[in-house]
């Protein structure tokens, strides 16, 4: 039988754990999140920015975030000089770099030299109150930093014709960048998806679930073939082309989210021509 002392010890393990579980939950940002431009949306007053391929990061005025919650563990110096409020954006390596960027992030034991190559592509002030327009004016007095020059405020420029955005895209796109953003000028910061925010690119993608690792055939026999992954409304379908040899040896998991291009969908919504891209940061 559990003396008094043992069940208060309990008591206040419980009560502990449970405050250890609530912070991890309050700790996930509600970000605001982009829809996907179509031609013939009205680009009147949006502003255009390059869309960085890197890992979405949240400074909460004390620590960095990614978008699923996870603390992201810079070097001191790295954070040292940021402002109490918090920041939006995207940490990034640099074109092509996502992987760099990935590892970087998710290290529990961070490189200075690897994070020296890491910059903060700052797009938004969520706390600062007022439309985009006038969180825009504020976070360009707010940056740049001298102390800390790798936070750099992300260029914005406006929004004219869809002939102009398309040949920024294809531009930005030869330069080796993802694709664009485009930020409506009067929105205010919403935690949520919605139109506010669209993301421009040569094709579309989206996140599925992987459920199941298919075995392989052929050249993959005895490793992964496919995998097949559940999109948000139930349908299933098979996501095996874009996987690299490491990737087939060492599948994403089960229950991990992956992103995945394509172009279109079959009338049944299903993807067409679905490509793996990577396993879901954060």
């Amino acid at each position: 039988m559990l003396n008094r002392r043992t069940l208060l010890l309990f008591a206040g393990l419980g009560a502990a754990l449970s405050g250890r579980a609530a912070f991890a939950r309050a700790a996930a940002p509600a970000l605001m999140l982009a829809e996907v431009y179509r031609p013939g949306m009205s680009l009147a007053g949006y502003w255009v920015s390059e869309k960085f391929d890197g890992v979405r990061g949240y400074w909460d005025g004390q620590k960095l975030w990614t978008r699923g919650g996870e603390p992201v563990m810079a070097p001191a110096w790295f954070t040292a000089s940021l402002p109490k409020q918090p920041l939006d954006g995207e940490l990034w390596a640099g074109r092509g770099r996502f992987n760099h960027t990935m590892s970087t992030v998710r290290s529990q034991t961070p490189s200075d030299t690897a994070w020296h190559e890491i910059r903060f592509m700052v797009f938004d002030l969520p706390a600062q109150g007022g439309d985009f327009n006038t969180r825009l004016a504020a976070l360009r007095k707010l940056l740049p930093i001298t102390d800390a020059p790798w936070v750099v405020a992300v260029p914005q420029q406006p929004a004219t014709t869809h002939e102009d955005l398309q040949a920024l895209l294809d531009k930005t796109v030869k330069m080796g960048g993802e694709g664009l953003m485009l930020h409506r000028g009067a929105s205010m910061y919403r935690g949520e998806r919605n139109n506010d925010l669209l993301k421009v690119k040569p094709f579309e993608d989206a996140e599925a679930r992987v459920v199941a690792h298919l075995p392989g055939k052929g050249k993959h026999h005895g490793r992964l073939g496919a995998l097949m992954v559940e999109m948000p409304d139930g349908q299933r379908f098979r996501l095996g082309t874009g996987l690299t040899d490491a990737e087939r040896d060492q599948p994403p998991p089960i229950g991990s989210l992956v992103t995945y291009r394509y172009n279109g969908t079959h009338p049944s919504g299903l993807p067409k021509f679905a490509r793996f891209m990577r396993v879901r940061e954060g």
